[in-house]
């Protein structure tokens, strides 16, 4: 069984309750490659019962995030085999990294500079807060290939993050889309230096790890479900469910008792 200090393309670093996942391939780009694409699985599949992970940076070594599918790999045709992906071969089996990173209840940070093509840009858009640098240029590169823009889920993602007139534009043109016009259409939340990148997200790190371990959680999943809500009522029902599951937590009467006392609060595992 593979474990995490096996990884090649990738990189952990555990800093407290965060990890700090870097794509690790920088002389190409961090393209994506079959391998990297087995480690992110077995990566993200850790994910859903591990209580000690509560947040997750992605970032990328070197000069970009990720360049998305490595085309030389791909193009030379490949010896070791290429696995099932549920009927869909390779396609399908990358498609399932970002289901899982949809699916991991820590919410994820995408750290972006540099490119992030194609499946890299899959890559920010299934994250749940992006934080770019100035260099950062993101673009559906797909439809640059002769394939469809339609892909890795940048369809479902993107027109839910900048709306469908913004999406349809990027992805039937490949364009590139630079960091202060994705900062104004929504799609980044911030934008710095390249100097100061790690430094801006270590900050929302430490925000986010300041809530209780089942609401930042549970924040997660609500807001995910509701963004596909059918209706208000459909919604409501799940911050019902879990405003009930997290008030059954000891956490919530330390949150009030700081509040009260304004120091910060000392939350429990729960």
């Amino acid at each position: 069984m593979m474990t995490t200090s096996d990884y090649e393309t990738i990189r952990i670093e555990k800093r407290g309750d965060a990890d700090w996942v870097t794509l690790n391939r920088p002389d190409a780009l961090n393209a994506i490659s079959l391998q990297m694409v087995h480690e992110l699985t077995d990566y993200f599949d850790r994910l859903f019962n591990d209580d000690s992970v509560r947040v997750i940076v992605l970032r990328g070594a070197g000069r970009a995030f990720c360049a998305g599918l490595d085309i030389k790999e791909f193009s030379e045709g490949r010896k070791d085999p290429v696995p099932f992906g549920g009927g869909f071969g390779f396609q399908g089996y990358l498609a399932n990294v970002y289901v899982k990173m949809r699916r991991c209840p820590q919410p994820i940070i995408a750290a972006v500079h540099g490119a992030a093509s194609g499946g890299g840009f899959a890559f920010a858009l299934a994250s749940d807060v992006r934080i770019a640098a100035e260099s950062a240029r993101m673009n559906a590169a797909f439809i640059k290939l002769g394939l469809s823009a339609c892909d890795m889920g940048v369809s479902y993602f993107l027109p839910r993050a900048v709306g469908s007139s913004i999406a349809a534009e990027l992805m039937l043109t490949g364009r590139f889309i630079t960091a202060q016009r994705a900062l104004a259409t929504g799609l980044v939340s911030e934008v710095v230096p390249d100097d100061q990148l790690d430094t801006a997200v270590e900050r929302l790190v430490e925000e986010m790890l300041a809530a209780s371990p089942r609401g930042l959680r549970m924040t997660k999943e609500g807001l995910s479900l509701a963004i596909d809500a059918p209706s208000l009522e459909a919604a409501m029902a799940i911050e019902n469910r879990n405003q009930l599951m997290t008030s059954a937590s000891p956490n919530v009467a330390e949150g009030m008792r700081a509040f009260l006392d304004k120091r910060p609060p000392n939350y429990i595992r729960d």
